[in-house]
């Protein structure tokens, strides 16, 4: 394939590398970077978390927890938007038609970004009846202001990273926003340190670190975007209004945006159900999610590798290629899911304890009854995320938020049934059910209805 993109010999190999070679070898080059990314997003709040318990009590830490809910479902918004444009630049990237990529980095970066800040606004004005709704104390009202309304008003940082991220993604170069990454969080301890510990801002200075910290590596990403991929950035005669491609980034990055909240917001509807269970079911369910998070990320990258890859040789219509990427990563991903499966099995004890300690026999006991059960249904998992990659890459994003759907209505209905009965096992049991049906809905819609031929672009 011609480059037009060569600077040096590196991005020269992470800017072709994906149309031609070894298949196997490229999934795995761009899954690693990202899984590195995901797992480090696990823990990028904890210096946030460490820092404001260790000098601002117990109060404050708690108005972080409070506030994260509303914050993950805004962030979640921004980040799945952003998901949706990297298969329509994969696409124009796999074309080969530099113009077209400009064109819609340029539409998608101004259309992201007042979504952004309409977003920004909105949650603003809305921001003390949503704490009221979901019942925030008196006494930590004043914490979860000031945090959100910081965190809020640099809700933009965010989206620019993960857009300037996605672009990266998009030609196939997944370790530059893993190294800016690193380079936020180590800025996010420091700037919390300085802020909260040496200059005593309090909550408002924890915000403003995460805040500048995400800025930070939007700048970086940009710049090298700039020095790296010249080509890539619009120009004036790249700064146009057409609305078709209005439409496509409209219908992609909303799609992609729902898919991504609609999980979230499943995830808080089922721990409304967990709660029902008292202290050891709620800690043991936490305990849980923080490991079956570590677990996922692996899924998750590995999703994401496969739409890169399928997205860029769809875009340049090597139907093929396309097909062999999907049958490469559904080997990986169900051999890593298999292996996922099994070490969750065997370590669900010692893994629990290490968040509940060895005290807490009740929590331990609920928690090893819901991962061992749910361990049998993950290869499940990590075969859905071979084919949420492929339907993304392939343009059909309608498919992965319909999956997505059906499994947390299924999961929220089963667990409303089971959970009186089986307590935690009975959300193990409800989520396995909705794998079930994900997985036989995708096959189904692979395998039976006709996909959309090379160059099409379908929702």
């Amino acid at each position: 394939m011609k480059n037009d993109l060569k600077t040096n010999p590196d991005t020269a190999r992470d800017a072709s590398g994906l149309l031609e070679g070894s298949i196997r070898r490229e999934l795995i080059w761009l899954a690693l970077p990202l899984l590195f990314s995901n797992i480090l997003q696990q823990f990028y709040n904890t210096a946030d978390s460490l820092i404001i318990a260790r000098y601002l009590g117990s109060g404050a830490f708690a108005s972080t927890g409070i506030s994260g809910s509303l914050m993950n479902l805004f962030l979640f918004v921004s980040s799945g938007f952003c998901v949706g444009i990297s298969v329509i630049l994969a696409q124009a990237y796999g074309n080969g038609d530099r113009r077209a990529f400009r064109q819609k980095f340029f539409l998608s970066l101004v259309t992201g970004s007042a979504l952004t800040l309409l977003i920004t606004a909105v949650s603003i004005l809305l921001l003390n009846p949503l704490l009221r709704l979901i019942k925030t104390p008196d006494e930590l009202l004043g914490y979860c202001r000031t945090y959100m309304i910081i965190i809020l008003t640099g809700l933009l940082a965010s989206y620019l990273y993960n857009f300037f991220a996605s672009v990266l993604r998009a030609v196939g170069n997944t370790k530059v926003s893993l190294y800016f990454l690193v380079v936020s969080v180590a800025a996010n301890v420091f700037l919390d340190v300085l802020l909260v510990a040496v200059l005593r801002m309090g909550i408002a200075g924890a915000a403003l670190a995460t805040v500048a910290a995400q800025l930070f590596s939007a700048l970086g990403c940009l710049l090298y975007l700039r020095k790296m991929y010249p080509l890539l950035i619009c120009r004036r005669e790249d700064v146009c209004f057409r609305f078709p491609l209005f439409r496509q980034i409209v219908r992609f990055g909303m799609i992609s945006a729902l898919h991504q909240s609609s999980l979230y917001i499943g995830k808080i509807m089922v721990q409304g159900i967990v709660n029902t269970l008292g202290t050891g079911g709620i800690a043991a369910y936490a305990a849980a999610a923080r490991i079956e998070g570590i677990v996922n990320s692996f899924g998750d990258s590995g999703a994401q590798a496969v739409s890169i890859f399928v997205s860029q040789n769809y875009g340049a219509g090597n139907s093929r290629r396309v097909q062999e990427g999907f049958r490469h990563g559904l080997f990986l991903l169900t051999a890593l899911g298999l292996a996922a499966s099994f070490v969750m099995f065997l370590s669900s004890s010692a893994c629990l304890k290490l968040f509940l300690g060895h005290s807490n026999d009740t929590a331990v006991n609920y928690g090893m009854e819901y991962l061992k059960l749910i361990s049998v249904f993950y290869v499940l998992c990590f075969i859905g995320n071979n084919f949420v990659g492929y339907f993304r890459g392939v343009g059909r994003v309608m498919v992965p938020f319909a999956g997505t759907t059906m499994h947390l209505t299924l999961r929220v209905i089963l667990s409303w049934i089971l959970v009186p009965s089986m307590g935690l096992a009975g959300v193990a049991a409800a989520t396995g059910a909705g794998w079930i049906l994900v997985v036989s809905y995708q096959i189904f819609t692979k395998y039976v209805l006709s996909p959309p031929g090379p160059g099409a672009s379908r929702l």
